[in-house]
């Protein structure tokens, strides 16, 4: 299989390539190289997409597309230059016009594609990259996925928890834990993103789906949070009560949202933020996906725990490893404030 990954050497892009290559795939990369490298294995075009396709990719001959962007217009290019290759195109569930629904699916509706002219709009755009793809290729698979998580994570969202999990682990001062036990939690791991990616390109399989783990409460993702750091067994029992007590020795703290909302604490990124938190209603569906669809076709969700084992792993063996939200100091200034 001739696998043409437009990218390839950054995060998704480059684990779709790294998994191609070792299914004994014939991969090319193509990108600016500012990010990187291609995995090994893969050859490289250099090719930045606001440029016409460069010659040596334009008479390629490739079976399959896989594309990240959210640039209708390079996407557009990239449609015109393969029209007959099977396509992956990663999207996003910031697609969807409603994100207070909970338990919605790819069925539901999704905001109006972005028009030139328009301003910038995320979803909007990735629904018109999507709308291009969809009608300007021989087959395709549209994959929708929320907060990708793992190694190697350029936004630091998920990696703010392993690495604040740990610390806490060593000093003793306890884990700020957001909003409520039962409150709902959902990502997907990068690598079995990637995984579903090269099995569905090998397959041809066509649609699209949702690309996010089963939801889970608040509560089980601080227990395998705790597992993954402490190396205990991946799916542990969740032997948590609202004080947020817990067998691992790592104290979790709960903090209801209110509470931090008040204190000017930010969700999901930035500085001063807790990641992987939303206390807003009406994005509250975002964590909150009916992905049964989504598994009948062929994703496969691993434990936390593991994705948290390796993202430690990856993050205490990288020099300064990007990491966003609260420090570790200011979770600790907030915690020691509220016993005060």
């Amino acid at each position: 299989m001739r696998v043409l990954v437009l990218g390839g050497t950054r995060f998704l892009s480059a684990r779709i390539a790294a998994e191609a290559v070792a299914g004994g795939h014939e991969v090319t990369c193509a990108a600016r190289g500012v990010h990187g490298r291609p995995p090994e294995g893969a050859a490289f075009v250099e090719w930045d997409r606001a440029e016409p396709v460069p010659a040596a990719l334009a008479d390629l001959e490739v079976d399959v597309v896989v594309d990240v962007s959210g640039e209708p217009g390079w996407v557009a290019t990239a449609v015109a230059a393969w029209p007959a290759a099977y396509w992956v195109f990663i999207s996003t569930i910031n697609v969807y016009s409603d994100l207070a629904v909970a338990g919605g699916a790819e069925n539901t509706p999704t905001v109006a594609p972005w028009r030139e002219g328009e301003a910038s709009d995320y979803g909007a755009e990735k629904v018109a990259c999507e709308n291009l793809v969809l009608s300007g290729t021989a087959s395709a698979l549209i994959l929708r996925p929320g907060l990708i998580v793992g190694s190697d994570d350029p936004s630091g969202r998920f990696t703010y928890w392993p690495i604040h999990a740990a610390e806490a682990d060593r000093d003793g001062g306890g884990l700020l834990i957001p909003g409520a036990p039962d409150d709902l939690v959902q990502l997907i791991d990068v690598g079995d993103l990637a995984d579903w990616v090269v099995r569905a390109a090998e397959a041809r399989q066509a649609g699209v789906f949702d690309a996010v783990c089963p939801p889970m409460t608040r509560a089980e993702f601080v227990a395998e949070l705790l597992a993954g750091v402490r190396s205990q067994d991946p799916t542990p029992s969740v032997a948590e009560d609202q004080t947020g007590q817990s067998g691992s020795g790592i104290k979790p703290v709960w903090v209801p949202s209110a509470e931090l909302l008040d204190l000017g604490i930010a969700e999901w990124m930035g500085p001063r933020a807790i990641p992987l938190w939303i206390a807003d209603p009406s994005a509250s569906g975002l964590m909150a996906r009916d992905v049964t669809t989504s598994l009948a076709a062929g994703l496969i969700a691993r434990p936390l725990a593991q994705t948290v084992r390796q993202t430690l792993q990856w993050a205490e063996t990288t020099p300064d490893p990007p990491v966003t939200g609260l420090t570790r100091d200011e979770e600790r200034a907030l915690l020691d404030a509220r016993q005060s």
